[in-house]
């Protein structure tokens, strides 16, 4: 008979990282615990990454799901998990009991080097260039940043001083405007952002505008790919009927925030019927839930970036076999699981 706990964790920011949205210093996360009580030796972890203020799953009953979800994980149903990134924290737990607790969900062994892209955080002009010159010495070709969190000006002389330096066929560039451009200035500042050879940017209006993202995905001279707009739609007619109305050149698939493994699974297959890319991103999980993403990632076998490079974020992150080299993420069997920093 299985048994289930969960515990919540708070994990610390080796440095304040800003988002257009807000400063962050910690981040709360829940981790999910499942053993068989036959064989107390196999344990399966997973984690719930509650991403506050902008997770659907930001409700007062959070808790309450967890403690419901654990109490009935012997006959759950995984799918109808009312909070994704608990669905996500079953899924990746249960996985892990299948495979005899050997904490490779979804791909077992080895996770084969995955190209990534460098991640580069909001701050002044200075911060921002010494970041992205720190990543490009770590041998990083793909960079992402996030914008429409200072002076617009200041971004677009961010981007000019890097493209002064780094052609396009050297460096690739991804935006993230995280919903900082208004229906009225968007197309505007697109056109500006386009002399910089962008390959991507995410998500630059807010979500529920659907008539105003699609003339701007139809006109954009730089492609689209919808983020935030994929959170908390859960049925497959849901997710037909916002890519066709759409129709971005990508989306950005979080598991945590988009239904869990499953249901991102199932935004793949409608996105591929409709000629639309994709790639996946962890949203600040602890090394818990960027194993789980990354080795789902690798059943996929990805060729392009993954947006999967958060796992050295946090001073007290748990200790993973997950191991960066340069701008491939691959896991290192030497590296050992420890997860009595969590108190379940």
């Amino acid at each position: 008979m299985l048994k289930a706990f969960w515990s919540k964790y708070t994990l610390s920011f080796i440095r304040q990282s800003r988002t257009s949205r807000e400063v962050l210093n910690v981040k709360d996360t829940f981790f999910i615990k499942i053993f068989d009580s036959e064989d107390p030796s196999v344990v399966g972890y997973g984690e719930a990454g509650l991403f506050r203020g902008l997770s659907a799953d930001d409700t007062p009953d959070f808790e309450k799901i967890l403690d419901s979800c654990c109490r009935s994980i012997n006959d759950i149903d995984v799918d109808s998990i009312p909070s994704s990134s608990i669905r996500m924290g079953v899924e990746t737990a249960l996985a892990d009991i299948k495979n005899k607790g050997k904490h490779e969900p979804f791909y077992l062994g080895i996770i084969p080097p995955t190209l990534i892209n460098g991640l580069i955080w909001m701050g002044d002009k200075q911060f921002m260039l010494n970041e992205i010159e720190h990543k490009l010495k770590q041998g990083f070709r793909c960079l992402k940043l996030k914008i429409g969190g200072i002076d617009f000006d200041a971004e677009l002389d961010i981007l000019r001083a890097i493209r002064n330096r780094y052609s396009s066929d050297v460096l690739e560039l991804r935006l993230d405007a995280n919903c900082a451009f208004s229906p009225e200035n968007a197309m505007s500042r697109l056109e500006m952002l386009s002399k910089f050879n962008i390959h991507s940017i995410e998500q630059p209006i807010k979500v529920g505008l659907i008539e105003d993202m699609a003339k701007i995905c139809s006109e954009s001279p730089i492609p689209i790919a919808l983020d935030e707009e994929l959170i908390g739609l859960k049925f497959n007619s849901e997710k037909v009927d916002l890519l066709e109305k759409i129709h971005p050149s990508y989306i950005i698939l979080k598991p945590t925030l988009c239904g869990g493994f499953v249901q991102s699974d199932e935004w793949i297959k409608v996105a591929k019927s409709l000629n639309i890319g994709w790639w996946a991103t962890s949203a600040l999980e602890s090394n818990v839930g960027l194993n789980a993403i990354a080795r789902w990632t690798a059943s996929h076998s990805v060729t392009i970036p993954q947006g999967l490079g958060t796992g050295q974020l946090y001073s007290n992150n748990i200790d993973s076999p997950l191991e960066l080299n340069g701008e491939y993420l691959t896991s290192n069997a030497d590296n050992l699981w420890n997860f009595t920093a969590i108190n379940f």
